[in-house]
Parts: C-alpha cells; structure tokens; sequence
C-alpha cells in the first residue's frame, strides 16, 4: 500500500479561491499537490507560498496542446496519481440570457467548465490507472441542477449541467477501473467569481471537494454532492 505521503492530487485553476483552499486542505492532509494556473508564473507564485510537496505547472484547460504538455511534464515528475479535481471554469454570463447570448460565448463557457474535464480525464487516466482508489472531483454548482437552471445565467447553467451529466458518464466508464467520480456544488463562496457577499469562505466552498478526494465511502461514484450529502442532479 501506498503511503499518504505517496499521494498526489492535481488540481486545476488552483491558483487562487477555492482550488487554492481544496490545495492547501490536501497538503494539510499529507497529499502532494499539483497547482496548475494558465500562467506558470502564478502557479510558482503560489507554490513558493505552499508548505509541502508541491509542483506548479502551467495549465489551460480550453487547450489541448496546453493540457498534452502538462501530461508529459508531469510523467518526468510523478509516476502516478490519486486525485484529479476539475475546478477551473468561467463565469461569463453578465448582461445576457438565455434569448440574448450568442454562440460563441456558449461554446466557450461549455468548452471550459465542461468539455475541459472531459478532457483532463481523458489525458490523466494513464496516471490514475496507477494507483489504487484513484477520484476525480468535478466542482460545479447548484446551477447545474435541473432545479437550479437560471435562464438569466445561461452558458454557466448549461456547461455545469453538462458537467454533472459527464459526471454520471465517466463514473460509469470509469467504473470498472476502480476510480471513482463526482461531483459537488461548494455553494456561494467568496471568491473573484463569487463576489465579496457570498457568504461562504472559500474553505467552507473547498470542504466538500477535499472530503471526495480523500475519505468518502468509495461506494459512492457518479453523485452530486453538496455539504457531504447527495443531492439531485
């Protein structure tokens, strides 16, 4: 068995909100971390401020190049990993709706929040199918619940709708692998994207990822989680 000291987890956009909380939560863990920015200088940036092991690398997720690079400097650094948490995304929908938005800002939000975790899966199995237990976490939010679909807030809404329905997909796909994979809405967190008012820190909104990766039942794969407990899709 592996050690906790062995275990690496990759988490993207984690320069700063809640992929840097979910980070500093798993190097208080024992994890190893891998703090991946679209900027390599804001990745080191950050990691020079990190206690632990920690590895910053550049990474885009819109951008295939930039995510096949990220693979191959990777595997010069780690042979294996634990846990992929999928937390980059945008939030573009300001001063539109669902009649008023254009095609090209659908594609790019679902290309981001959605299509890129599809993506990062695809790319990273090689290194997950390395370990025992492996998880992928897929931060979305309460928007992407059927019951939460906002028709003011319309390519965010549809991406992380996606990105739960992924979610459901690559757990099923995934399943048979061993490695296990989720979903979680961090509710209304303080943050760049959140605004100051959110009520939540972004601790409290990296709770529930950093409990997916690290000790919740391995039966439950393909959920949406929200506070530790399943919600509805």
């Amino acid at each position: 068995m592996e050690s906790i000291q062995d275990k690496w987890a990759l988490i993207t956009g984690s320069n700063r909100g809640i992929g840097l909380a979910i980070a500093q939560g798993l190097l208080a863990k024992g994890y190893g971390v891998i703090i991946t920015s679209r900027s390599l200088d804001n990745a080191k940036q950050v990691a020079e401020k990190l206690q632990g092991k920690v590895i910053p690398i550049e990474l885009d997720v819109t951008n295939d190049h930039s995510i096949n690079q990220a693979v191959e400097t990777l595997h010069q650094k780690i042979d294996h990993l634990d846990v992929l948490i999928n937390n980059a995304g945008v939030y573009p929908d300001e001063g539109v709706n669902i009649l008023t938005i254009p095609r090209e800002l659908l594609d790019s939000t679902m290309n981001a929040n959605a299509f890129g975790a599809i993506r990062m899966v695809q790319a990273f199995l090689p290194l997950l199918e390395k370990t025992h237990d492996a998880r992928v976490v897929n931060v979305s939010s309460g928007f992407g619940a059927l019951e939460g679909l906002s028709a003011d807030v319309p390519s965010y809404c549809l991406s992380k709708l996606a990105l739960n329905g992924a979610t459901i997909m690559l757990a099923q796909a995934l399943h048979a692998k061993g490695i296990i994979v989720n979903s979680m809405c961090p509710g209304w967190v303080r943050t760049d994207m959140g605004g100051p008012s959110a009520p939540r820190s972004p601790e409290q909104g990296a709770d529930t990822a950093i409990w997916l990766a690290t000790e919740a039942p391995a039966s439950e794969s393909g959920k949406f989680f929200r506070d530790r407990k399943v919600v509805s899709f």
